[in-house]
C-alpha cells in the first residue's frame, strides 16, 4: 500500500535517509540537486504524516520500506 503511495524516487530517498545519509550525500548519490532532495523529503514527510526524521525512520522500518 505505502509503496504505491510513495514514488519510486521517494522510496529511494527514504532508504538513504534510513542509512543516515545527509541531504547532500543523497543528492550526490542520485545525481539530483540538494533542493530536489529537500523537496522530496518534505513531500515524503507530508504523505506519511510524520514530523521528524526519527518518526520517518521508524515508519520505514515498521512498514518494511527499508532495513538497517
Amino acid at each position: 500500500m505505502t509503496q504505491t503511495f510513495l514514488t519510486k524516487r521517494e522510496l529511494e530517498i527514504v532508504k538513504l535517509i534510513v542509512k543516515d545519509k545527509s541531504n547532500q550525500e543523497i543528492a550526490d548519490n542520485l545525481n539530483i540537486s540538494l533542493r530536489t532532495v529537500e523537496t522530496h523529503r518534505r513531500n515524503i514527510m507530508q504523505k506519511l504524516n510524520v514530523k521528524t526524521v526519527v518518526a520517518l525512520v521508524r515508519y520505514a522500518l515498521n512498514k518494511n520500506i527499508a532495513s538497517l
